[in-house]
């Protein structure tokens, strides 16, 4: 009975992979380092003489297993099953990644792009609660995200659905994003945009403030101290946090009142801080949202954390093999 399937979930440091059962449950995960040199070129041998070697280990014979699922940063064309412009893996160049994969197991083979892997894993065991239509928005070093509409990501004619970060949400001429575009969701609502955020607004924060003056000596600081100084009712940290929070909260009312979906989940980094950040976006997507489409369930923390990755390729796996 062919009840598992391989989960491969790509980053720029590790690359985590998982052994899972067709419902969900994870037998087995491990991580390997991702080895960048020679245009990345050993990546892809070094994931297929992983999983050879564990499934060896376990004595777990191929034909038990559905297919192998995989989450990739850059350029995916899904039909072709090839990545290119992956430049954290330093694959610059069009990568064959099912061919390989195929040619080594001879078991189907599914890829996509991470962050909507990633948001498959959410829907399907992490808060999106398996419902139908969800939406992931993950915060981090960027902002990106993937949308499931009945059950089924949505990619789009030029494989760009889903790039909320590049949803605009200020006209400030100050926030410049590294698409080119100015205003972006990302240049304002990631790591880095909430730097520059808290720059701008400590410029013209007339209070006293040593948190001002921390962000204006250059002295390094990161998103955890804004929010700590936050919980402490710092008055610049607060006014930075509903001004952070407020961008995110309009993004998600916009992404609400086109799909009107069962969940948004926010995940990444950044939602580490948890409920005061959830409640400050809440706040504001409220103000925004249709009011037939207020609702308090619809906004929500990712729960899966590093595992939403493996999951979610698993579930590629068993969302393309439907029917």
């Amino acid at each position: 009975m062919k009840d598992l399937i391989m989960g491969i979930d790509v980053g720029g440091t590790t690359i985590k992979i998982g052994l899972i059962k067709d419902q969900g449950e994870i037998l087995k995960q491990w991580s390997i380092a991702t080895n960048k040199a020679n245009q990345g070129s050993r990546i892809v041998p070094d994931i297929i003489e992983s999983i050879q070697a564990q499934l060896k280990s376990m004595a777990i014979d191929h034909t038990t297993i559905r297919g192998i699922g995989m989450g990739s940063p850059g350029a995916v064309d899904r039909n072709m099953g090839t990545v290119s412009g992956a430049y954290n893996l330093n694959w610059e160049n069009t990568q064959p990644i099912k061919a390989r994969f195929e040619d080594a197991f001879g078991l189907p083979f599914y890829l996509d792009n991470d962050a909507n892997v990633a948001a498959l894993g959410e829907k399907w065991q992490g808060s999106g609660d398996n419902l139908a239509n969800v939406v992931f928005i993950t915060l981090g070093t960027g902002v990106g995200g993937g949308i499931v509409v009945h059950n089924d990501l949505v990619t789009g004619t030029h494989g760009c659905a889903g790039e909320i970060g590049h949803l605009h949400v200020t006209d400030n001429p100050v926030f410049q994003c590294t698409c080119g575009n100015q205003g972006c969701l990302e240049s304002v609502a990631s790591a880095t945009g909430m730097l520059h955020l808290s720059k701008d607004l400590a410029q013209k924060f007339s209070e006293k403030s040593a948190l001002k003056k921390k962000i204006l000596s250059e002295s390094t600081l990161t998103v955890k101290e804004v929010f700590d100084e936050a919980r402490q009712q710092e008055p610049l940290a607060l006014l930075i946090l509903n001004t952070f929070s407020a961008y995110i909260g309009l993004a998600c009312s916009h992404i609400a009142n086109i799909l009107d979906p069962d969940r948004i989940i926010i995940g990444g980094g950044i939602a580490a801080a948890g409920e005061l950040l959830l409640s400050a976006i809440n706040e504001n997507y409220e103000r925004h949202v249709f009011p037939k489409a207020k609702d308090k369930e619809v906004l929500t923390l990712a729960t899966l954390g590093n595992d939403a990755g493996i999951l979610g390729a698993a579930y590629l796996v068993l969302s393309s093999q439907k029917g």
